[in-house]
């Protein structure tokens, strides 16, 4: 049901998208309600922001790139999430600054293709959808679901094996560890935009017994 909204979600954010870099007119939404709000990124925080319990329940982020924004496929990606039994605990359609995306990309700064990925990610083409999802294990579960960073070598029923054949336009991104987690989180969310709620089915999803 909440895949179904986001296209529109995306759609009337980006409509309203200012030209410069902040603050940004931003659509956040969590369960099936969605308002309209400023953003101000935080480059950083005082404390790591809490990806949850190692091994156990633990959150993620997730990106959307431009390239998928544009092809309309954030409701694809948002579903595989959802079949699969995870929380979108924190969302929002952001057109990132300069100084997030570096910070984001910082383990690449060096190669030679980090200034073209910055511009991209920056450039308001389409708004970046930013998430935070929650469950079991999801920050190795979430990569598997992505596939390989180059969508010529991700199985078939991956996100990336299904929906795109350029590294460059590799459609998602996701943290690939506790740690890295634990810090995308904190760059693109302020703590009051992630949020703690309950499925009503969450017995039906999480029991192990």
């Amino acid at each position: 049901m909440f895949a179904r909204m986001l296209p529109h979600i995306a759609r009337r954010a980006f409509q309203q998208l200012p030209r410069l870099a902040r603050p940004r007119i931003v659509a956040i939404a969590t369960g099936s309600a969605a308002t309209l709000g400023l953003l101000t990124s935080p480059l950083h925080l005082e404390a790591p922001f809490p990806a949850g319990t190692k091994g156990g329940i633990e959150r993620t982020f997730i990106a959307i790139k431009p390239d998928g924004t544009q092809r309309g496929l954030v409701a694809s990606v948002i579903e595989r999430f959802e079949r699969k039994g995870y929380k979108l605990v924190g969302i929002k359609a952001t057109v990132p600054s300069k100084a997030l995306a570096e910070e984001h990309y910082a383990d690449l700064k060096g190669r030679p293709f980090f200034a073209g990925l910055v511009s991209y990610m920056t450039s308001g083409s389409a708004p970046v959808i930013a998430m935070v999802w929650e469950g079991k294990d999801v920050i190795r579960q979430g990569r598997r679901l992505i596939g390989a960073t180059n969508p010529l070598e991700a199985q078939p029923g991956t996100i990336r094996g299904d929906y795109c054949i350029s590294v460059g336009r590799n459609i998602i991104h996701g943290s690939d560890s506790f740690e890295s987690a634990e810090k995308e989180i904190a760059l693109w969310f302020g703590k009051s935009e992630v949020f703690n709620w309950e499925f009503a089915n969450a017995e039906w999803v999480t029991s192990d017994n």
